[in-house]
């Protein structure tokens, strides 16, 4: 086993799945405080008006607003280095268009952040989660208009100013490429209408890009030492058989889904094959000479990417009814994978792959910061949680992440999903539980929220204090 000695060991969340505190302290609602809950049968349902008769996940979270200092403890106690968290945008930014920020929300990320600080942890701050302030969403039509790039930079300029000596690893926008899929109208691109077109999608998501680019140029300026990165949800993806057009195939989605979005944020570019995508499929991109240079001035200096599965790809119609489970995309099931209770299929070797394939297309330093396994818990009598599961899950992906570092690749960081437990953006239940720490709540948002160590806790800290060498 080989890691690095500054190695970033942590853990991952998001602010609109554990904070809580909706409507509190000045705090606006915002896209994801519109959606219900659902389940593995039963979608997510979108409410252009909040309905007291429905349960909304986001209004509660496992109210990490109230009780932040109790979750850093043990998060200390584990050894963490590093910490990804959001910013939930219109808690800064009630509707998003305002002149002045709340200060009440600034103030509590102030008090986060030296929580962290007094423990030694990291801060991995992510700018914007899915948490686009509905007023943006309801008033502009999200990014459909250049007025929303606006409201984005001063408030990644606010939030720069003002944690500049506190926070030094950001993330701009989390798995951008959800923007190139239908389910991604409005958790990156705050298009509430699921009736526009795709060259509506492409311009909003391009107005997206120039957003990310101008907040790490300003982001720079503010700060020098700052480290500004991009976040791309990898699907990694097979051709189901070894014939010519399943390769071709492959090659054709893997380049929309994963790699379109990671390359014009760290080339600074649209490469190639998209630019004819749009001319074959006659998208016409208002896209200016000033906007190219933007692109191309405001590249990241780091690539991080979440990584729960992968999936095959085929040219062949009629095997697309085999489809498999995802975060983002299905596809077609892997007769060799595994599957978890959520139908994602397990594949750690497939971590090595893609890390690799990653650090030699783009050469800078990379980050996982989304990894880990959807399970249900159960609180044995005696009050243990035995997620014995999980630890094989997360011990079978860093084995590989040890080879893809001996391989040559400039893995800096680890997070794993959903450190404690928290609520699913999938599926908005808790039942599909990730953490390393149990929180009691259910899906209907009942419960003590008493936090509980699952057997997880003890091993992840064991990993970490060994920096990876005992597993």
């Amino acid at each position: 086993m080989s890691f690095p000695t500054n190695f970033l060991w942590g853990g991952a969340t998001a602010a609109n799945q554990l904070e809580g505190a909706w409507n509190i302290d000045g705090k606006g609602d915002s896209i994801c405080d519109h959606v219900r809950s659902g389940s593995r049968k039963k979608a997510r349902i979108f409410d252009d008006v909040i309905d007291s008769h429905y349960y909304y996940p986001s209004h509660d979270g496992i109210d990490f607003y109230h009780h932040f200092k109790e979750d850093i403890a043990l998060f200390a106690e584990m050894g963490f280095k590093v910490f990804r968290l959001s910013i939930a945008w219109s808690r800064i930014f009630p509707q998003g268009d305002e002149v002045e920020p709340n200060e009440a929300g600034l103030q509590f990320y102030d008090e986060v952040f030296d929580e962290l600080a007094k423990y030694d942890i990291e801060p991995l701050v992510t700018l914007s989660h899915f948490e686009m302030p509905y007023g943006l969403a309801k008033k502009y039509g999200g990014f459909r208009n250049k007025k929303t790039i606006e409201c984005f930079v001063h408030y990644a300029e606010t939030v720069f100013a003002r944690y500049k000596d506190k926070v030094h690893y950001w993330i701009t926008f989390n798995e951008i490429n959800f923007g190139t899929l239908s389910h991604g109208k409005k958790a990156v691109l705050g298009i509430l209408d699921d009736s526009v077109d795709e060259e509506t999608c492409f311009q909003a998501l391009h107005n997206v890009f120039l957003a990310s680019a101008e907040a790490v140029n300003i982001g720079h300026q503010i700060n020098p030492t700052f480290k500004i990165g991009c976040m791309i949800a990898y699907i990694t993806m097979y051709p189901l058989t070894s014939k010519p057009n399943d390769v071709i195939e492959c090659q054709s989605v893997n380049r929309m889904i994963n790699l379109f979005c990671g390359d014009v944020q760290v080339k600074g570019k649209y490469p190639y094959y998209m630019e004819n995508y749009f001319h074959k499929k006659n998208i016409n991109l208002v896209i200016s000479p000033k906007d190219r240079d933007i692109l191309k001035r405001g590249t990241v200096d780091f690539y991080t990417f979440s990584y729960y599965m992968s999936t095959c790809i085929t040219a062949a119609k009629e095997n697309t009814t085999t489809t498999a489970g995802g975060n983002l995309f299905g596809g077609v099931k892997n007769p060799y994978l595994e599957t978890s209770d959520w139908g994602w299929q397990i594949d750690p070797v497939g971590l090595r792959f893609t890390l690799n394939e990653i650090y030699d297309r783009y050469q800078i330093p990379i980050m996982i910061v989304e990894n880990g396994l959807g399970a249900e818990d159960k609180v044995e009598k005696s009050g243990k949680i035995h997620d014995s599961y999980r630890i094989h899950y997360l011990q079978q992906h860093i084995l590989e992440m040890s080879k893809a570092i001996d391989d040559g690749v400039n893995l800096i960081g680890y997070t794993p999903w959903g450190c404690i437990d928290l609520i699913s953006g999938s599926t908005g239940e808790m039942l599909k539980r990730y953490g390393f720490i149990y929180v009691d709540k259910d899906d209907d948002g009942k419960g003590s929220l008493k936090r509980f160590k699952k057997d997880s806790f003890q091993w992840y800290k064991k990993v970490i204090s060994t920096n990876g060498k005992n597993i």
